[in-house]
C-alpha cells in the first residue's frame, strides 16, 4: 500500500505485536490468533484517535495564535466553516490504514469488511474536509473581491455537488471492489434518470450563471416578481433557490429560473441614483378652469412672489415661451389652471428636498369622465423609503390647500355626506318666518311665573 511507503508502520506493527505477546504471557493468556487481532485493532484505533486528536489541538492553537495576530477575520472565517477541524480528522483514519493490514494475516473475511469500511469513511471524511476548503475559499472571495455582490453561491453548490457525486462513486466502486471508472462507464444508461432527478439542480446552475453573466441580480437588491407574492430584498441567492425577505419580513423562496424565464422589476437602479422618483396626479375639476384676466395675475403674484419673475418674463416675450430643459418652469398666464402649473414648478424648484438635477414636470394627462389629471413628476434627494413618503405625502397636501385658491376644484367622488353637511350647516329657509313664531297670549295666567309680582 502507499501508506505503507509513507509511513513506517511495518516496524510499529511489529512492536506492537511484541507487546501484545508479551502482555498476554504476562497475564497468562494462550496466544490466540483472533484475541491478538482484537486487541491490535483496538490499540491502533485508540492510538489514531489520540494522534488525531493531538494534531488537531496542535494545529489549531498554533494557527490561531499566527492567524488570530495577523487577520482576526481569516481566523474568525476559518471557524465558522470548521476547516481545522475536518482537515485534521482525516489523520485518524490514515493511521489506521497504515496499520491494520498487520493484525490480519490472509485474506481473513474481517479485515476485508473492515478495510472497505475504514476506506469508504475515509473518503468521506475527505470529502467533508474538501467541501469546507471549498466553503472558505467562497467565503472570503465574496467578502474581498465580490465587490457586486454576484449571485456566484450556485457555483459553489455546484463544486460541492460534483465532489460529493464523485465520493459517492468512489465509496460504491470500494464497496463493490470495482473500478470507478467501469461505474461511471455505467452511468450512461442512467442518464435520462439522472436529468430528471437533477433537474432543478441544472435549471438553477444555467439560471444563476445567466444572472451572474447578465449582472441581473445582486444580493441587497430590491426586486419585485410580478407573477409572485416576492416583494423585498434578495437575502440569498443559491444553486436551487432565491430567498426574498419581503416588507412584513417574511421570507419568499424562489426558483432561479422563474426570474430568468419570466420578468422580474430590480429597484438596484434607483438605490444607486440616490434620488426616487414621484409619478402621482390629481384630478382637477375642468369647470373650474377659467380664464386668467390681469387682475387675477396681479393678485395671485401678490399672494405668491416666486410667480413674479415668471410672470414678468412672460407678460414681456412677443410669443409663448416653453424651456425644453430638464428642471425648469412651465406654465401660462391665460388660464387659472396654467398660472397654478407655473406655481408648482416654481414651488418644486425651490423645495430642498426634491432634486433639480433630474426631471421635473407639471403636466396635464388625457381628460377623463372626473376631469383633468394634473400629473407631478419629479424626484426626491433622498430614496429612503420614510423620507421619501413623507416628501410626496407633503407635496400632495400643499397642493390640496393651494389649488382652491387660483380657483381649482380638486375632484372628489361625491359619497352623500357632503350634501347632509352642507344641509346641517345650512339649514332650509321657511316660507314665512313670521308665521312660525307664536303670538304671545294675553290671557295666560302669569301667577305661577317665577319671580316677584308686579
Amino acid at each position: 500500500m502507499i501508506l505503507s511507503e509513507v509511513i513506517p508502520s511495518h516496524k510499529v506493527a511489529q512492536w506492537l505485536l511484541s507487546h501484545i505477546h508479551a502482555l498476554l504471557d504476562c497475564i497468562g493468556l494462550e496466544k490466540d490468533k483472533m484475541t491478538e487481532e482484537v486487541i491490535y485493532v483496538a490499540i491502533i484505533v485508540c492510538a489514531a484517535i489520540f494522534i488525531g486528536s493531538i494534531v488537531s489541538y496542535g494545529v489549531r492553537m498554533l494557527l490561531r495564535k499566527i492567524i488570530k495576530v495577523r487577520s482576526p477575520q481569516l481566523a474568525s472565517d476559518l471557524e465558522s466553516k470548521n476547516v481545522l477541524t475536518r482537515c485534521c480528522r482525516i489523520i485518524p483514519p490514515l493511521v489506521i490504514l497504515a496499520l491494520l493490514p498487520f493484525a490480519f494475516t490472509g485474506t481473513s473475511v474481517i479485515n476485508t469488511i473492515v478495510l472497505r469500511g475504514l476506506l469508504v469513511y475515509t473518503t468521506l471524511i475527505i470529502c467533508m474536509a474538501i467541501c469546507s476548503v471549498m466553503s472558505f475559499v467562497w467565503l472570503r472571495f465574496d467578502k474581498e473581491r465580490n465587490t457586486k455582490n454576484l449571485p456566484i453561491r450556485g457555483i459553489l453548490d455546484t463544486l460541492i455537488g460534483v465532489v460529493w457525486v464523485i465520493s459517492i462513486i468512489i465509496c460504491v466502486a470500494i464497496i463493490v471492489d470495482k473500478s470507478p471508472v467501469a461505474l461511471l462507464t455505467g452511468l450512461g444508461a442512467f442518464a435520462a434518470v439522472l436529468m430528471l432527478v437533477f433537474k432543478d439542480s441544472i435549471l438553477g446552475l444555467v439560471a444563476g450563471l445567466q444572472l451572474s453573466q447578465n449582472d441581473m441580480l445582486h444580493v441587497g437588491d430590491w426586486i419585485v416578481v410580478p407573477s409572485t407574492i416576492a416583494n423585498g430584498i434578495v437575502i440569498d441567492v443559491s444553486l436551487t433557490a432565491v430567498k426574498v425577505q419581503n416588507w412584513d419580513n417574511t421570507i419568499v423562496t424562489l426558483p432561479p429560473y422563474t426570474l430568468v424565464s419570466g420578468s422580474f422589476q430590480n429597484w438596484r437602479g434607483m438605490s444607486d441614483s440616490g434620488v426616487r422618483q414621484i409619478a402621482r396626479a390629481v384630478i382637477i375639476d375642468i369647470y373650474s378652469v377659467t380664464k386668467a384676466t390681469p387682475e387675477f395675475v396681479d393678485k395671485m403674484v401678490a399672494q405668491f412672489p416666486e410667480l413674479k419673475s415668471y410672470v414678468s418674463k412672460l407678460r414681456s416675450a412677443e410669443h409663448p415661451i416653453f424651456d425644453p430643459g430638464l428642471a425648469t418652469v412651465n406654465g401660462t398666464i391665460d388660464t387659472n389652471l396654467g398660472l397654478y402649473r407655473a406655481y408648482l414648478c416654481e414651488w418644486l424648484l425651490n423645495h430642498p428636498s426634491i432634486s433639480s438635477d433630474n426631471q421635473i414636470l407639471v403636466r396635464l394627462m388625457e381628460p377623463n369622465s372626473y376631469g383633468i389629471p394634473l400629473q407631478i413628476w419629479c424626484f426626491t434627494s433622498t430614496n429612503a423609503w420614510t423620507a421619501y413618503e413623507a416628501i410626496q405625502s407633503a407635496l400632495f397636501e400643499h397642493i390640496a390647500v393651494t389649488a382652491p385658491l387660483f380657483g381649482l376644484n380638486v375632484y372628489n367622488y361625491s359619497s352623500g355626506a357632503d350634501v347632509l353637511s352642507v344641509e346641517t350647516v345650512q339649514p332650509k329657509k321657511l316660507e314665512n318666518p313670521a308665521a312660525s313664531v307664536p303670538a304671545p297670549d294675553t290671557a295666560a295666567d302669569t301667577t305661577s311665573a317665577p319671580g316677584p309680582k308686579a
